[in-house]
């Protein structure tokens, strides 16, 4: 569903985010994607996107090739942003509907997938809020809901759980299972919690300076009793609880 080969970024003054990154994400997987701050998790996840275009290197995403296809990755992938980009002055439903409609659904085909994915994200009842009443777990399912109007194969879903309570992310969780076990949807999604990492990944991949310098399952992170912490630490020589407290995440 995504393989790249040495994608790279380097922006103006020559700063390196991304250095030779090479994935590969099978369907149907949830992947996460682990690293502290700078690391080059959103600018790896912006390029995969077709927001930035990479300066070196290769990628195909949901089968087509990032560059050259770029509108037709588009057509297949949902992203979530880290922080949500919904107006405020326009009601769920309405901003659902329009959605649709960009994408080329039928106005029957849209009433459809409105109803579907406001179910499904525990949304109904909501139409005619506007997002700016949403409370946070509210305003994030309605993020994803955003992006799964059009029923894409791949989703990707940039830090979908910080600042929400603990109820509300395992809620979040449950609603991120049921779209592979239900859909077969692939997610790749980044996080700065342990916890989510540990319990909704298949893979994990931890990037540090630009580079991808470990992945594999949770389970094998972690074996000889090590915690994803110890992992974390040995690699990149930061606590990843340290670098969520610095950035104001919590742990």
């Amino acid at each position: 569903m995504i393989k790249t080969s040495g994608l790279s970024k380097t922006f103006d003054g020559g700063v390196e985010a991304v250095r030779g990154v090479d994935l590969s994400v099978e369907p149907g997987q949830i992947v996460g994607f682990l690293g502290p701050n700078g690391a080059g998790k959103t600018t790896t996840m912006r390029m995969l996107t077709t927001l930035l275009r990479p300066t070196a290197g290769t990628a195909t995403v949901a089968g087509h090739d990032l560059i050259g296809a770029a509108k037709e990755v588009r057509r297949r992938i949902g992203y979530v942003a880290q922080g949500s980009g919904m107006p405020p002055v326009t009601p769920v439903k309405g901003e659902l509907e329009l959605q649709g409609l960009l994408y080329g659904l039928s106005r029957r085909e849209v009433a459809a997938r409105t109803a579907e994915v406001l179910a499904r994200l525990e949304l109904t009842g909501l139409e005619t809020t506007f997002p700016a009443a949403l409370s946070g777990g509210q305003r994030r399912r309605f993020d994803i809901a955003f992006a799964l109007l059009h029923e894409p194969a791949l989703l990707f879903l940039d830090e979908p759980t910080t600042g929400l309570d603990p109820q509300s992310r395992a809620n979040l969780w449950d609603h991120i299972r049921s779209l592979r076990a239900e859909k077969g949807m692939t997610v790749f999604l980044t996080t700065h919690y342990l916890d989510e990492a540990d319990a909704l990944c298949d893979r994990l991949l931890i990037i540090d300076h630009g580079r991808i310098v470990a992945e594999g399952a949770p389970a094998e992170l972690k074996s000889g009793g090590r915690t994803l912490d110890d992992v974390f630490l040995d690699i990149t020589g930061r606590s990843l609880r340290e670098v969520n407290e610095l950035s104001g995440q919590g742990a």
